[in-house]
């Protein structure tokens, strides 16, 4: 094929005729069009005479030109013009086409659909046979190769997983077949364990040829919690120059619908390819959040799902004075539970009932002394992670413990007595605390002006003191001291938990200390031998798009697998639930990175883009038409064919001769824009997903063949319709079915869809699952999430009396493509009462505006332009009979959009009872 910039020509040998238009051009010159002879009687008397000068008549500059250009026209449509031609490739034999369909892929997954189904179409022109395999889900007997043609309805189900190929497993899969191929590579762009030795393997095939998307890739990993702020870490690919990237925390709200808690950008230094987004959030927002992901980003990498590591942790108070009857503002407990019963589940009682429960922290308020018992618990109990947070007293400063030598549970030695204003060790006045330093859980934390410490229990002077002190007082004795003991830390406040000693309980500044701690917050993943002998169940999984999903009957994992998981087919990422708590499986783990693939020079790389070849040989010869109709209109018109009035005739010729040309080309014609005002429009929502929406269009254009045949309804051909940008006041009846996949309408949206609800229009929510009592499937949930900010009465299950169930046929069921569950729709007034002797109550004349249901009762509906079912439904004829009920129930619906509750007129009664056979 020959390209001249965009245009390329299929058979360019043609262009040569367009030598002979100058020699065209001459002869069209010379041979002008031919004059009308006229015959006039006196032309006898001018028998005889001569002209001594001869001028013949010439053809207009302009007629020539339209010609040449006319006949040029004619050489380009036969030359075979493209717009956009792709070069084709050279090679032959099998064509293997391999994507690797992981996560980093769903950002762009439709060009990658695209870029294969181009390849297949070219291979199949060259006669190759096409093979199409995911290195997430290679095929067990290698590849498959078949007709192109073969794979056209096949690539369109294809979609990528949220993990990563096993490392050696495309490898051993090329090495497998002994036949050989050429192979074009779809490539994520990450480079991986095991992508050279799969290169290898395929080179000894054949040729191999990668194509990449530029696009960037980002991912998150899990979320922390550190000195008090919730932290994530934003990987990219390929180290470039500044960029910034917004990270979004998602949760539900007080009403529960999932919105964006909070937002924070990350930004990129020149070079980096890992930088940390830092959220600081209260406690009770923090316990909201379930994911955070990357804004924009649609791709499982770009989402980090959170667990029980930010929520809520079990904690247990141990008062070692004894509470008093009556004074619980001195009781020392008091203010640590107003600190952390917003934040934490409250844990009370004696020290060895709660070590057995193995809550996230214990709190001693002023307990010195343990028995030997509760000494060995608690200590195993630290030593394997748990946190011990430890509040000074009068008995710890009366008591010996920690003096000589240092208890194990405690972080420092202590000295006798303590330190107060006014004793042997006094202070002139109440100290206040000094800054917090960096490097410490409390640094950052502004320490108020008005928090004083008067007394305090001292720590002897050792060498690992300033190591252990992590909070002093403007003198510089440490007010908090902290140490590890195992897997755990013992942390030591030097003044008691009520405002005894200090002002410290009465301020905000305890609670973010307590918090930058970790007190109200879990600790992350637990280890292989906490979770030995435990099963986790899968209860929500992640696609590769970054949805989550109901992981339906998948089978559990044992704890100690799970901790050293990562994503794979028997492990998908997403939320598993134990006995007690939640944990999070995420595409990304702490401390992974992200790098480009770099191929060696001998592979090519190329981009994903691709651009459909446009044929101009219509336009060309339709335009050459128009040319000719032109010269032949000018012709008539020099020459006085068209008489004294030959100017409008031509003019009426050419328009008549355009719009002729116009219809007859598909591409030049423009259908008339629909005017839905003029007759009845059914319409269904835009959700988003392809399969679903085509669905919808087939079940209402089925719909509305029926109500044509069978009722005094006319309705026009269904329409969808976009709620961002349509105006809905057009059509009496939207089908909204429920997509997972379905973005949230805007602000502006919702207050269109609340006027629509207003004014008499109806919504027939349809989640298509059979499963809406119990509103747990995703499709269920997504509908509280949809319907949340609509302005929806109070509904109920369809009365037996409703008006739904006679406004044309008597119904009591009402069927889809599945049987069961209720249909919901507004709750009767409670004044309703039932005439006696009459079959139904008085309603009043309204019309309900929300139909909800499961029953996916467009597939029911669903027929193909001529008329016949696309989906089963049922079988033999106990289906028939559901599919007609279904129609009977869709007849109904729109006759109470049109009608509202005329059929509960009281003077329809003796014939609905005559119906009845009552």
């Amino acid at each position: 094929m020959f390209t001249l910039g965009p245009l390329g020509f299929a058979a360019p040998a043609i262009l040569t005729a367009l030598v002979v238009l100058p020699v065209l051009w001459l002869i069209l010159r010379a041979v002008p069009p031919a004059p009308i002879r006229q015959r006039f009687p006196g032309v006898a008397l001018l028998l005889g005479l001569g002209e001594d000068e001869t001028q013949s008549d010439r053809t207009p500059w302009w007629l020539l030109l339209l010609r040449v250009l006319a006949a040029a026209l004619i050489i380009l449509a036969f030359a075979g013009p493209v717009l956009n031609p792709q070069d084709k490739r050279a090679g032959s034999g099998p064509l293997l086409i391999l994507a690797d369909a992981t996560w980093a892929d769903a950002r762009d997954w439709p060009r990658r659909l695209d870029r294969m189904e181009a390849l297949a179409e070219e291979a199949g022109q060259a006669g190759r046979s096409v093979a199409v395999a995911l290195s997430t889900d290679l095929p067990p007997d290698g590849p498959e190769f078949l007709a192109s043609e073969a794979w056209a309805s096949r690539l369109p189900g294809l979609s990528p997983s949220p993990w990563a190929p096993e490392p050696s497993a495309l490898a051993e899969w090329a090495e497998a077949p002994e036949e050989a191929w050429e192979t074009y590579w779809l490539s994520d762009g990450l480079a991986r364990e095991g992508r050279e030795d799969a290169l290898q393997a395929l080179e000894r095939k054949g040729a191999v040829t990668v194509f990449e998307s530029p696009r960037p890739i980002h991912a998150l990993t899990p979320a922390r919690f550190e000195d008090g702020l919730v932290k994530v870490d934003v990987l990219r690919a390929a180290d470039g120059i500044e960029a910034t990237v917004p990270v979004v925390a998602r949760g539900l709200d007080p009403s529960g619908t999932e919105r964006a808690l909070a937002r924070v950008e990350a930004t990129f230094a020149p070079g980096d390819t890992r930088t940390e987004a830092a959220l600081s959030l209260p406690a009770e927002l923090r316990n909201r959040i379930t994911r955070f992901e990357i804004e924009g980003a649609r791709s499982a990498g770009a989402v980090a799902l959170a667990d029980d590591s930010l929520e809520r942790r079990e904690v247990a108070l141990i008062d070692g004075s004894g509470a008093r009857e009556g004074l619980e503002l001195l009781s020392p407990l008091h203010y640590l539970q107003q600190a952390l019963e917003p934040t934490a589940d409250l844990l009370e009682g004696q020290l060895t009932d709660v070590i057995p429960a193995n809550p996230d922290a214990i709190v001693l308020a002023d307990v010195a002394r343990l028995s030997p018992a509760e000494r060995e618990a608690l200590t195993g109990w630290v030593e394997g992670g748990g946190l011990l947070v430890r509040f000074a007293g009068p008995r710890l400063a009366a008591s010996d413990v920690s003096r000589d030598e240092e208890d194990p549970l405690l972080p420092v030695r202590l000295r006798q007595g303590g330190r107060s204003v006014g004793g042997a060790m006094s202070w002139g006045e109440p100290r206040t605390l000094r800054p917090f330093p960096d490097g410490t859980p409390f640094a950052g934390l502004l320490v108020p002006d008005d928090v004083r410490v008067s007394a305090q229990v001292m720590a002897q002077p050792d060498p690992d003191l300033p190591e252990r002190s992590i909070a002093a007082l403007d003198d510089g004795t440490p007010l908090v001291t902290r140490k590890p003991l195992g897997d755990g830390q013992v942390v030591l406040f030097h003044v008691t938990a009520n405002a005894e000693w200090s002002t410290l309980p009465l301020s905000g500044l305890f609670v973010q200390m307590l918090e930058r701690l970790a007190v109200s917050t879990r600790p992350s993943m637990p280890d292989a031998e906490d979770m030995e002998g435990t099963v986790w169940t899968p209860e929500e999984v992640l696609d590769a798009f970054g949805t989550l999903q109901d992981a339906g009957t998948m089978p559990g994992i044992a704890g100690e697998d799970l901790v050293s998981a990562r994503p794979g087919p028997d492990t998908p990422p997403g939320l598993y639930a134990g006995e007690d708590r939640q944990l999070a499986l995420n595409v990304m783990a702490e401390g992974d990175t992200l790098a480009a693939t770099d191929w060696p020079a001998r592979i090519p790389v190329e981009g994903m883009s691709t651009e459909a070849e446009t044929p101009l040989k219509g336009l060309a010869l339709v335009l050459a038409l128009l040319l000719l109709a032109v010269d032949v209109v000018a012709s008539l018109l020099l020459t006085g064919r068209f008489g004294p009035r030959g100017a409008g005739r031509a003019a009426a010729l050419v328009a008549g001769l355009v719009l002729a040309s116009s219809l007859a080309d598909p591409a030049m014609a423009q259908e008339p824009a629909p005017t839905p005002t003029s007759e009845v429009v059914l319409a269904h929502v835009i959700t988003g997903d392809a399969q679903v929406d085509d669905t919808a269009q087939a079940g209402l254009r089925g719909l509305s063949d029926v109500l044509f045949a069978r009722t005094s309804i006319e309705p026009a051909a269904p329409e969808a319709v976009d709620l961002e940008e349509d105006e809905l006041a057009f059509y009496p009846f939207l089908y909204w079915p429920v997509s997972t996949a379905q973005e949230m309408p805007s602000a502006d949206a919702y207050a269109k869809l609340n006027t629509y609800l207003r004014s008499g229009g109806m919504i027939l929510f349809d989640t298509r699952d059979a499963d809406l009592g119990s509103g747990e499937t995703p499709e269920g949930r997504k509908l509280r999430q949809l319907a949340a900010p609509l302005d929806i009465p109070p509904i109920e299950p369809i009365p037996e009396d409703h008006v739904l169930t006679r406004t044309f046929y008597l119904l009591q069921d009402f069927p889809g493509r599945h049987l069961g569950r209720d249909v919901w729709v507004e709750a009767s007034p409670a004044d309703a009462e039932r005439v006696d002797g009459m079959p139904f109550r008085n309603l009043n004349d309204g019309v309900t505006p929300v139909v909800i249901g499961g029953n996916d009762w467009a597939a029911a509906w669903a027929t193909d332009p001529r008329g016949n079912a696309i989906f089963p439904v049922g079988r033999g004829y106990s289906g028939e009979r559901q599919r007609e009920i279904a129609y009977r129930f869709g007849v109904n619906l729109i006759m109470h959009v049109l009608t509202g509750n005329y059929k509960s007129d009281q003077v329809h009664v003796p014939a609905l009872l005559d119906r009845l056979g009552q």
